[in-house]
């Protein structure tokens, strides 16, 4: 991120602040607080137990459910089920994939290994549309304001350059002009692709959050795939719909988002003699892609991780240096942390895990109160074991060990 780029960040971040500290501070949301942060940690650690019971309760509601280890078995299955579809309606010339927004996409690179194959992904958000026609550096710098770093103007010019067109620096036409494109794009798709904000393994359910309306286009496609970290899972509905009104809350300074989607099954009704007819308006088949790719080996505490960003919003290093402090779209001192489960030590070490000044702001304004700090405390000891401590800091070591001073 260049200069221009971290303080348009940091405007973005500072109006954001101030939307979200009033509303934190509300009793309503402080008691919501509270009951959502004993689930998240009730279900990390009851995480194994609630698998169980979902393989069960998707079943019954006759969505797919699929354990993938790691990343590579994730992308195997999505792009099984996919070719599965397309030969299945016989679909010929360019394969369009309707996509709504998922750091657990980006985590398996569903992007790249689709297209890698042939297919056209169409981001259906506006930030990741944005972030897609942008010619580099296409990285998000928030997880619900992925072109937050960028202005108005800089977005004029990669919709102008990315579509061909001559837009103004002013956000509606710019927004038209996307909602149309995107539109016109995924008219043809039969196939969509989304993350999930929490899933209720006891329901058989998973919830989406979204504020654009795009969330239901793409789970309308002939065939809805669902990819999400196993740390989603909490035991009932009720329960993900507590994580999304308090992740609105801290990721905007809003009490609740505009769409809440609820998916415990393929399209069906029953309104012909109460007889069940399956293949309404919506999906024919949904599935679900449960990720563990090292969350199962994970600190507990790295995984009561609700995905508002309230934590790199306070960051004082992520507002200096932007992305490049994090993981992949793991943004923050968290993502690092979560690095070492993905990857290894090395990878959380590259990200920023000796960038950190250990201030513990992000725990102070963590809705769930993750202990980010003292996670990277930890893992400075792992990586050190490792023999990936800083050449700065051995050079200090030594110096001592030989010298009896650092210098």
């Amino acid at each position: 991120m260049n200069e221009k780029e971290l303080e348009s960040m940091r405007k973005v971040f500072n109006n954001l602040k101030h939307k979200i500290e009033p509303l934190s501070e509300s009793p309503k949301i402080q008691k919501l607080r509270d009951r959502v942060t004993e689930i998240r940690r009730e279900s990390v650690k009851n995480n194994r137990e609630l698998l169980e019971i979902a393989k069960e309760s998707f079943n019954d509601n006759d969505i797919d459910l699929f354990y993938a280890e790691d990343e590579e078995k994730a992308r195997e299955i999505l792009l099984r089920l996919v070719n599965e579809e397309i030969e299945s309606h016989e679909l010929e010339g360019e394969i369009y994939i309707a996509k709504s927004k998922s750091n657990t996409l980006r985590e398996i690179d569903a992007t790249g290994i689709l297209e890698e194959n042939g297919m056209t992904v169409v981001e259906t958000d506006l930030g990741d549309r944005i972030l897609q026609l942008k010619e580099e550096d296409k990285s998000p710098v928030h997880p619900t304001g992925p072109a937050s770093h960028l202005t108005v103007e800089d977005i004029a010019d990669i919709i102008n350059k990315g579509m061909d067109l001559n837009l103004p620096a002013t956000p509606r036409p710019i927004m038209e002009a996307v909602r149309e494109d995107v539109l016109s794009l995924i008219e043809k798709a039969y196939i969509g692709i989304s993350g999930s904000n929490a899933i209720a393994a006891e329901d058989g359910s998973i919830l989406m959050v979204h504020n654009e309306g795009n969330i239901s286009i793409v789970q309308s496609k002939k065939l809805h795939i669902v990819v999400a970290g196993i740390d989603k899972l909490v035991p009932t509905i009720e329960d993900c719909v507590s994580i999304a009104k308090l992740e609105t809350a801290y990721a905007t300074g809003k009490p609740v988002t505009s769409y809440m989607n609820i998916v415990s099954g393929p399209s069906k009704t029953a309104d012909i003699e109460k007889k069940l007819l399956k293949n309404m308006y919506g999906a024919e088949k949904v599935a679900l892609i449960l990720l563990d790719n090292g969350r199962s080996q994970a600190m507990e505490e790295a995984l009561w991780c609700i995905g508002c960003g309230n934590c790199i919003v306070s960051c004082p290093v992520y507002n200096i240096i932007g992305n490049s402090f994090g993981y992949h779209s793991y943004l923050g001192g968290r993502g690092i942390a979560l690095a070492k489960y993905l990857k290894d030590n090395k990878v959380s070490v590259d990200s920023g895990l000796y960038m950190c000044t250990l201030c513990g702001n992000c725990t102070e304004n963590c809705p769930v109160a993750t202990p980010t700090y003292r996670m990277l405390e930890k893992l400075r000891n792992s990586s050190q074991k490792d023999n990936l401590s800083r050449n700065q800091h051995k050079k200090i070591r030594d110096n001592i060990k030989d010298n009896g001073s650092p210098y």
